[in-house]
């Protein structure tokens, strides 16, 4: 039997519309899979066996990391173009595996809720050939982003008014895609400030420390390699489809959108998005597994390409900074 399509996780509307329209039309009540993953649990109890943690993700990363160290040592003496080329084509891929798995072990899913500590120390780890400061941050604001998705204020991955007003035109979207790792880092501090954390000063002098180290023994070659390769794959890169395919309304109303393609292999299936969201303590490799039990509640579109989801975001006038989704109507919202 077909499973109810939930109202919520159908009624998200584009950013512009939100702008546009009176504050007192708009409400937000609960975010958009918590219904979905009641209504998924009670049918399929199994999927609760999911849960948990998987620590193999820590040797991934460590040969990540390794790897990048090496290829510091190897390009120190590099030319210019090569270093650029490599950034983008393959310390760049690393760069962003890793930021994938900084978002992984902030749901604790490397060594389990009652090891917050372990997971802090892995995804600090897994921050040094990043070069900036940010698995900490990340952690701490990627939580509202669950709790609080499509809510305009306090989901900081959605853009800001100015954002959807400025990037309409397809060279302006070029430029956001470009930077969009440097608006991405900055905007949680202005949009939803929080305060500082021990945690988040112990990930900024280890990865100083790292930066500096780098830089003595290595030099500003081998930095420049690991800092563009961060810019560039976060950036206008096809990895980085993935910013865009999640909560960028081309499907109509749906509030969240999975891919399904050979990247997933790459950047820890964040592609299988929807259900991340369903079930946020699900480990990355245990993903798959709840869309075949479930498998009713996950036909939805999805994308199969994130060259076609850039190529689309640029082109098509509808999408842009203005097409995330946002949530509630109050007239296309009823009651469970």
């Amino acid at each position: 039997e077909k499973a109810v399509k939930m109202k919520n996780f159908l009624g998200f509307n584009k950013l512009d519309l939100r702008i546009n329209t009176p504050d007192d039309e708009w409400v937000f009540k609960e975010e958009p899979h918590s219904s979905r993953r009641q209504e998924i649990l009670r049918k399929y109890p199994e999927i609760k066996r999911l849960m948990g943690y998987d620590p193999s993700i820590a040797y991934i990363v460590t040969a990540e990391v390794l790897v990048q160290i090496l290829v510091c040592w190897m390009l120190r003496d590099a030319n210019w173009s090569t270093i650029f080329i490599l950034a983008y084509c393959f310390g760049g891929v690393l760069n962003h595996s890793l930021g994938s798995a900084i978002h992984e072990i902030g749901h604790n899913l490397a060594f389990g809720h009652s090891r917050p500590w372990a997971n802090r120390l892995l995804s600090i780890w897994c921050n040094l050939p990043i070069v900036a400061p940010m698995a900490i941050s990340y952690k701490k604001y990627h939580q509202d982003h669950h709790r609080y998705l499509g809510e305009e204020n306090q989901d900081v991955d959605i853009p800001t008014r100015l954002e959807s007003f400025l990037f309409r035109h397809p060279i302006t979207k070029i430029l956001w895609l470009a930077v969009h790792p440097i608006i991405h880092a900055i905007r949680p501090f202005y949009k939803s400030p929080k305060p500082l954390t021990g945690w988040e000063l112990i990930n900024t002098a280890c990865q100083m420390t790292f930066n500096g180290l780098i830089l003595y023994f290595l030099g500003i070659k081998s930095l420049t390699y690991l800092l563009a390769g961060t810019l560039l794959a976060l950036g206008f890169h096809p990895l980085a489809g993935h910013f865009i395919s999640e909560h960028y309304l081309f499907h109509g109303k749906q509030a969240t959108t999975s891919y399904y393609g050979p990247l997933n292999f790459i950047l820890f299936n964040v592609g299988y998005h929807i259900e991340h969201h369903d079930f946020p303590y699900i480990p990355y490799n245990r993903l798959p597994e709840v869309r075949k039990i479930a498998a009713e509640y996950y036909d939805h579109p999805y994308h199969t390409s994130w060259v076609k989801v850039l190529w689309d975001f640029v082109f098509d006038s509808n999408m842009g900074p203005h097409a995330r989704g946002v949530g509630y109507r109050k007239d296309e919202i009823k009651e469970h």
